[in-house]
């Protein structure tokens, strides 16, 4: 059975090979390790391999995790969809939030992050295949939730993020992730982030121009849900 840390490697040389032809340096690339589900001792093992980097989706699973780590440099990013009552720990407690889709969430990030710590590193999630069942901004709302968002003191928007729809062939999961690339071109803002691409569409991300892959299943497996 192969083992995280063979599986960081394998990831990090995909990360290489698509970088590599499309002229970027594979280092502009963060490999974000996406580990709900997972024990903490997953996590322990993917920091031993090099990675610094964990993303989580569910706030109080997180919270447990960075108590059983706390030993560890870690950077954390808050990847999942954003409830109100929730803002507070994550401003507390993250140094990413990749998922803002509305200002009123914006709005208690900012309000809520700690004076002593850094702003908070902020993504808007972009609703890029325009789906019913995804959170996210779309894309003729996305100029005024930026502009606002980046105005606020104490959080530091980035860039954009999306998860798009699957699809069959390389060229159709580029389409997406090409639209987000043009939609960050086209503020007006200093962003440096596009977190987009996960386990099958990797390739496709770095191609255009991702900064963030967001991988969970090629580092640590299939998801092992409780009672299924």
């Amino acid at each position: 059975m192969s083992t995280i840390a063979e599986n960081i490697a394998n990831v990090r040389e995909r990360i290489r090979r698509a970088a590599e032809a499309a002229g970027r340096p594979p280092e502009a690339i963060t490999l974000l390790a996406v580990s709900k589900t997972r024990p903490a001792s997953a996590i322990r093992d993917a920091w031993a391999a090099g990675l610094q980097d964990i993303g989580e989706n569910y706030l109080q699973e997180a919270l447990d995790k960075m108590a059983e780590l706390s030993d560890l440099p870690l950077r954390w990013h808050f990847i999942g969809p954003i409830q109100s009552n929730k803002t507070r720990p994550i401003a507390e407690h993250f140094d990413w939030v990749h998922s803002v889709d509305r200002l009123k969430i914006a709005q208690r990030l900012s309000d809520q992050r700690p004076e002593h710590l850094p702003p908070l590193n902020v993504c808007l999630q972009v609703n890029i295949s325009a789906e019913d069942s995804k959170s996210g901004v779309s894309l003729a709302e996305l100029p005024e939730l930026a502009a606002a968002v980046a105005a606020l003191p104490r959080i530091r928007l980035r860039g954009l993020m999306a998860i798009p729809a699957p699809a069959e062939t390389s060229e159709a999961r580029r389409a997406p992730l090409a639209a987000l690339r043009q939609a960050a071109q086209s503020l007006p803002l200093d962003l440096d982030t596009l977190s987009m691409g996960m386990s099958d569409d990797l390739t496709e991300a770095v191609q255009e121009g991702a900064t963030i892959v967001r991988i969970g299943t090629a580092l640590f497996g299939q998801r092992q849900y409780p009672n299924t």
